[in-house]
């Protein structure tokens, strides 16, 4: 089967590119404007490009990552099917996190940009018109790679480098942690065979920053300081009962206790 990885390069693309040539596939990873994406039929395509901890400074490049590229494809190319990767982070002022959630944004508040700009690719791959168009929300993805920016690799990076963990957030804040592995598995799946329009992928149960503190300083020795009036931020569980009955998803537990080291 032809796959066609957008961000194939990045870190969940990549580890979609690894499972599916393990699983036999052919996979085409264009590059950043390649014209090859609307002169050739680009099979199925998962586009994972994107602008993640540094989309504050970066407003430009996160729109023409997670709308601009898109928008090319959806409206120029050839493809069969066409699944995007948008962010279970939209759900921070919802009542719950099912897929079909009433989402609230602020388009002047800077920490909604990211959030605004992934709904509004979403938004472009329903309207369309395009067949087999498909969303995967993400929730936060895990795995060995302490290149990243997220969060709990700033704090393993803090813990090791040097010996200090300082959070602006309160130790009950909690969220969604799934591992890069359990994603790479089952989005070939949902490009392919999904029967709905929009899928979360995600362990389905929060994790506290109390949880990950505690696991990164056993195996560190480090310390710990929360920043004065540090706030309570949480996401509400991440619903993945459409995940779990249409294709068996079962994410791994211990997620963050088993992603970190120095």
């Amino acid at each position: 089967m032809n796959f066609t990885v957008v961000g194939g390069k990045g870190f969940v693309g990549g580890a979609v590119v690894a499972r599916l040539r393990a699983d036999s596939h052919e996979v085409f990873i264009p590059e950043r404007n390649d014209p090859l994406l609307s002169q050739r039929e680009l099979g199925h395509v998962i586009y994972a490009a994107g602008v993640t901890a540094d989309f504050r400074s970066r407003p430009f490049d996160t729109m023409r990552a997670h709308v601009g590229l898109v928008s090319e494809i959806l409206e120029h190319a050839g493809f069969d099917s066409l699944l995007y990767l948008s962010s279970a982070r939209v759900y921070r002022h919802a009542d719950n996190a099912r897929e079909d959630a009433a989402i609230a944004l602020r388009s002047d508040d800077l920490e909604d940009f990211y959030d605004l700009t992934k709904l509004n690719g979403e938004s472009l791959c329903y309207a369309s018109g395009r067949s087999n168009v498909r969303v995967a929300r993400l929730a936060n993805v895990i795995g060995r790679d302490f290149r990243s920016a997220n969060f709990v690799f700033d704090l393993i990076r803090s813990a090791c480098h040097d010996g200090r963990i300082e959070l602006r957030s309160a130790l009950d804040s909690e969220k969604d942690y799934v591992m890069v592995d359990d994603v790479a598995a089952v989005l070939p799946k949902i490009a392919v065979l999904g029967q709905y329009r929009c899928y979360n992928v995600a362990a389905g149960v929060n994790t506290s920053h109390a949880r990950i503190v505690d696991a990164i300083t056993a195996a560190t020795g480090a310390v710990c300081a929360v920043a004065p009036g540090a706030p309570r931020i949480a996401s509400p569980p991440i619903d993945i009962r459409r995940l779990q009955t249409e294709f068996g998803f079962a994410p791994q537990e211990g997620s963050v206790r088993n992603s970190h080291a120095c």
